[in-house]
């Protein structure tokens, strides 16, 4: 008999695609990249690595248009920002022969060099060559050949507005400001966002020729103006694959979602928790329900703390669009596990029932295969551990 309720065809879906996936989960670190296989039920997991041990690995993506070439930003002793670039699972990698670099300012005037890139996103599978960086400082920039050569894209880098808006490098995180959130419409992919940590949500409808704010209802940090670009600070967007007119936003100052073509986002965050907040890093949403997302909140009574608060590490759930929030956290410590998880680092795999995956800074990597309800430790005694991401095999 056919399913009938909507969650029940979601989960129908979801088995039959994909019953027999195995599922990748790669994991970049304060001194190198790691990548783990599991078996078909997620219970084993057999580790590969560590690549480019010691040196800075930001982000590992697996381009799932081609299903093996696999992309590492990372920054090197030798070679400085840069990123790599293999098509056999990480057997050899090669270097982007034009790394993502900023143009060269006029004479006279002070240019910027990229610290690191920080961000990599594959485009739509229409694009099957395109590829998005974020860097930091902030700037966006564009491959067309599989990540081998990238260029500045847009005028975004260079626009005498949006640098005001970056800020200094003092203004933005800890580590540096930085552009993340490359998000390309799976409909159309002239419809882009990014983000920026300072300098809020931007979106172009025309492939980049330009872009604009998109920052009502988010709040910034009291006392400062909330209607400049640079206070803002999301930390994480994504937008929902089963509808894309849905976006999710994990904020410096709380939990947001956003109806398109409304422009307003609407802070869901409010119904978390008193004792627990809506601050943290990471945003993740269900690959086929819209209404589901998960978040790893932290302690964010000042700005400095963004460890698990009370030291008792959980994942929250909404499972209707930000109403309503289920604390998730068996299998997890009960007490003095004082966890960061960046924005980066925690995911969603594409299995039924859906698979999430965090990794901490303390080098502790986790996954629930049962979207939550338990969880189990993957690894340990990693190093920090700053980006996680799957892909089906």
């Amino acid at each position: 008999m056919a399913p009938t309720s909507k969650s029940a065809q979601i989960r129908s879906r979801g088995a039959r695609a994909s019953a027999q996936q195995r599922v990748l989960v790669l994991v970049a670190t304060r001194k190198g990249a790691w990548l783990f296989r599991g078996d078909a039920a997620r219970r084993r997991w057999q580790a590969d690595g560590p690549h480019f041990l010691g040196h800075i690995v930001n982000h590992v993506v697996l381009d799932p248009r081609d299903g093996c070439t696999l992309l590492a930003a990372a920054k090197t002793g030798h070679l400085g920002p840069t990123v790599f670039r293999s098509t056999d699972f990480g057997r050899t990698w090669k270097e982007a022969a034009r790394p993502p670099a900023f143009a060269k300012a006029p004479a006279g005037e002070n240019g910027r060099a990229v610290d690191h890139t920080f961000w990599l996103t594959p485009s739509s599978a229409s694009e099957p060559d395109v590829w998005y960086a974020g860097t930091s400082p902030q700037g966006l920039f564009r491959s067309q050949d599989g990540g081998v050569t990238w260029q500045p894209f847009s005028a975004v880098n260079d626009d005498p507005l949006y640098r005001e808006w970056m800020g200094t490098v003092q203004d933005g995180t800890p580590d540096g400001p930085k552009l993340h959130s490359i998000i390309v419409d799976p409909r159309d992919p002239a419809h882009l966002y990014f983000a920026m940590s300072g300098g809020g949500v931007h979106e172009s409808t025309d492939g980049g020729k330009t872009f604009k704010p998109l920052l009502d209802g988010l709040e910034v940090v009291e006392g400062f103006d909330q209607s400049a670009p640079t206070f803002h600070d999301p930390h994480c967007v994504r937008l929902c694959p089963s509808n894309p007119d849905r976006l999710y936003q994990q904020n410096h100052c709380g939990i947001y979602r956003i109806d398109r073509p409304a422009t307003v986002w609407v802070r869901v965050g409010r119904s978390m928790p008193a004792d627990v907040g809506d601050i943290g890093f990471p945003m993740v949403v269900h690959p086929r329900d819209a209404d589901v997302a998960w978040v790893f909140p932290m302690d964010g009574q000042t700005v400095w703390p963004r460890t698990s608060p009370g030291g008792k590490p959980a994942v929250y759930a909404t499972r209707d669009a930000g109403k309503t929030w289920q604390r998730l956290d068996a299998g997890l410590p009960k007490r003095q596990a004082w966890w960061t998880v960046k924005r980066q680092g925690m995911c969603a795999d594409t299995r039924s029932p859906v698979g999430l995956y965090f990794g901490t800074t303390s080098g502790e990597l986790w996954m629930s295969r049962d979207e939550g309800q338990r969880w189990s430790c993957i690894a340990r005694h990693l190093p920090e551990i700053y980006a996680v991401e799957t892909a089906q095999l």
